[in-house]
């Protein structure tokens, strides 16, 4: 598979957006997921929650639909190394000689990423993608799609710009509150297609806020499967999971 690298082309400043027709929405929605199926790139994180707020560099790594790895970085190296897969989602702490590792659930996700979305969607996100479906059945209103099933509305897709390119996404739970946004901003101009270089993620009911400003990404390259698994180093301890914070 060949790889493609970027230079970063910022778009123009933006315009009104004009008058989407929803075939051509669903359409390049379809079209963007086919696009786009693996980055390589570092990011610079910035986060604010219950505890407080704080910045680091991030190695980002992602095949869709269920391969991630994170890795939190500091001049001294990785202070974090997060995989995950198909089976089971592990991390690792060098300086702390600690390992945690536990089954592939949303649940364990939220442990380690602090981002309450299945590991299919959280590598769809990372790769610009709002995290739905275009074949399932939509409504348009203005330049958003909604997406409610049984008459409740499950995610919302805005297309404010004047390509159609997703601008924000909404997840709402059963109950109808809000519960996650996402805001896809900055488009570069890449070899694969458009891409958000800022991806701003909030979680209203956990009070947490992501933004992901991404790095010179290159996407659709070969990852070796190995990237996505960690074995334990020799004398490093291994915990189960669930002892980090949800």
């Amino acid at each position: 598979m060949t790889g493609c690298g970027t230079t970063a082309k910022p778009l123009a400043p933006p315009l009104a957006a004009p008058q989407w027709q929803s075939s051509q929405l669903t359409e390049s929605l379809g079209q963007r997921r086919q696009q786009f199926r693996t980055v390589r790139a570092l990011a610079r994180v910035n986060y604010a929650g219950p505890e407080g707020k704080h910045g680091f560099d991030e190695a980002v790594l992602v095949q869709r639909p269920d391969r991630l790895r994170l890795e939190t970085l500091t001049f001294l190296g990785a202070i974090l190394i997060v995989t995950a897969n198909d089976t089971e989602i592990i991390g690792y702490h060098p300086r702390e000689g600690a390992l945690v590792r536990g089954r592939s659930s949303k649940e364990n996700l939220l442990r380690l990423t602090q981002i309450p979305l299945e590991l299919d969607e959280i590598t769809a996100l990372l790769l610009g993608l709002p995290p739905v479906e275009s074949s399932v059945p939509w409504r348009q209103e203005g330049n958003a799609l909604i997406h409610a099933p049984n008459g409740r509305i499950k995610d919302t897709l805005n297309f404010d710009s004047q390509l159609p390119v997703p601008t924000r996404w909404q997840r709402f739970n059963g109950a109808g509150a809000l519960e996650l946004t996402a805001l896809f901003a900055d488009y570069i101009i890449t070899p694969a297609g458009l891409f958000p270089s800022t991806i701003n993620v909030e979680a209203p009911l956990q009070g947490k806020k992501l933004e992901i400003r991404f790095q010179e990404p290159e996407f659709n390259v070969a990852i070796p499967a190995e990237s996505f698994h960690q074995q334990k180093p020799p004398h490093v301890k291994e915990y189960p999971i669930e002892r980090v914070g949800g």
